[in-house]
């Protein structure tokens, strides 16, 4: 139990026990080098059989070098742990509160060993996941129903950001995880396919394009439109100007919106028309109809993370491929 101490030697020292200064003196002799460590091993065991030679079988050791390292850990905590005697061992007082307190701070330092092995197999802990927003009616759902089912122990945060703003926490090491549309190549970070779909006109229910069954690029490069900021999506912003390429005008900008559900509320109210994601037709908002691109165009929602990420993480990745949604 023990020997768990050894990964730890930069564990702070709990809270809990920070007035304790007999902890204090275990962690501070620990933490000096490994032959204490073996020297609080072998207290230990000592301690237990109250028999010299026994723990020394134990420790598969020689007797010499055992009562040489007990002497030296009474040395450099000043008190004598034991009464020795030719016919029996006994602990002294100062001895078993020793004995209480390195078997408490064991204990303390092997709960932090089953809590790290167990973050680092990604069975609890916490990971942050951002995504845009309309991943939130399409990937995500499913997504988050199979990782509470496969890892109930790990803390899902899920925090609603744009690509730009997931791009910059996950280089800052703020996120572990990102949904991002159009991302194209980020140095630092890993991406991965998660879907595809199609790109579709938004338009207010009484504009003339609506009365059509599809619309061209074309005919929306006079119109006004409502799009996000590029700064904050920069690949979807880019991907929306690809398909004004070859034509006379760029896209008419009149007014920039975050969220999704802001540019379906502007168009709407007649401020302009828009190019968004086939799924948000599911976000049935009054006064707005959507029509098919012709040419189909599409855009990509990709996964994005740093270059080392924990089993959780991979877990969620694996939630995202096998969602419903996105097989459909």
């Amino acid at each position: 139990m023990v020997d768990a101490l050894i990964r730890f030697n930069q564990l702070p020292i709990p809270q809990s026990f920070a007035s304790n200064i007999i902890y204090v003196v275990i962690i501070s002799v620990y933490r000096k080098n490994q032959m204490e460590l073996r020297q609080l091993r072998y207290f230990l065991v000592v301690a237990e059989e109250l028999h010299f030679g026994r723990a020394a079988e134990r420790l598969h050791l020689t007797q010499p070098p055992l009562t040489v390292a007990i002497r030296r850990l009474e040395r450099e905590l000043g008190v004598q742990l034991f009464d020795r005697t030719t016919r029996r061992v006994a602990l002294t007082p100062a001895g078993e509160a020793f004995q209480r307190r390195v078997q408490e701070a064991v204990v303390e330092l092997d709960d932090a060993a089953g809590d790290v092995a167990s973050v680092a197999a990604g069975i609890s802990g916490r990971i942050r996941v951002g995504f845009v927003s309309s991943a939130s009616y399409t990937t995500i759902p499913e997504a988050i129903r199979a990782f509470r089912q496969e890892r109930p122990r790990v803390e899902l945060i899920l925090r609603p950001l744009t690509s730009g703003e997931q791009i910059e926490q996950l280089l800052d090491g703020d996120l572990d995880l990102g949904l991002i549309r159009d991302p194209g190549e980020v140095p630092g970070l890993r991406m991965e396919l998660v879907s595809t779909e199609d790109l579709v006109a938004v338009l207010p229910e009484a504009h003339p394009l609506a009365l059509g069954e599809e619309v061209r690029p074309a005919d929306l490069e006079k119109e006004p439109m409502v799009l996000f900021p590029y700064r904050l999506m920069p690949g979807f912003v880019n991907r929306i100007h690809r398909l004004f390429d070859g034509l006379q005008f760029s896209p008419h900008v009149v007014q920039q919106a975050v969220h999704q559900e802001t540019v379906l509320g502007l168009v709407a109210a007649g401020l302009g028309t828009s190019i968004l994601p086939e799924s948000v037709r599911r976000f049935q908002m009054p006064g707005v109809v959507t029509r098919p691109l012709i040419g189909r165009p599409q855009t990509a929602l990709y996964a994005a993370w740093g270059r080392s990420h924990s089993p959780a993480v991979d877990q969620f990745l694996g939630g995202l491929q096998r969602s419903p949604t996105l097989q459909s």
